[in-house]
């Protein structure tokens, strides 16, 4: 299913697809934050770290499917397959947007 999104949120699923940890962090402000599995990502060097090692360590896919606005961000929910316990899961990708850039992240399940 196509859903439209944000161009900074549509970047991000493409590069996450891609495998590009570089074109992720890309898509988000100089001093963006992610937050998931209780740890917080700041800047763009430590997102793309932390892309490298989820696509590295979990080999996943994500496939949008929802998306919301709730309390003033954009919520995008996402079938996730990939090596990890409990695979296939649906979790929701909480953004915050900047303009143009990503300013936060939350993975939540």
């Amino acid at each position: 299913m196509v859903i439209d999104m944000p161009a900074a949120i549509a970047g991000y699923f493409k590069a996450d697809g891609a495998r590009d940890a570089s074109a992720v962090a890309d898509c988000f402000t100089t001093d963006g934050v992610v937050h998931d599995e209780g740890h917080t990502h700041v800047g763009r060097d430590a997102i793309r770290a932390w892309t490298g090692d989820y696509l590295a360590k979990y080999n996943p896919t994500a496939e949008p499917f929802a998306i919301d606005e709730v309390d003033g961000r954009t919520v995008v929910t996402s079938h996730v397959s990939g090596d990890f316990p409990g695979s296939p899961i649906d979790l929701r990708f909480m953004f915050t947007l900047d303009g143009d850039a990503i300013s936060s992240l939350e993975v939540k399940p």
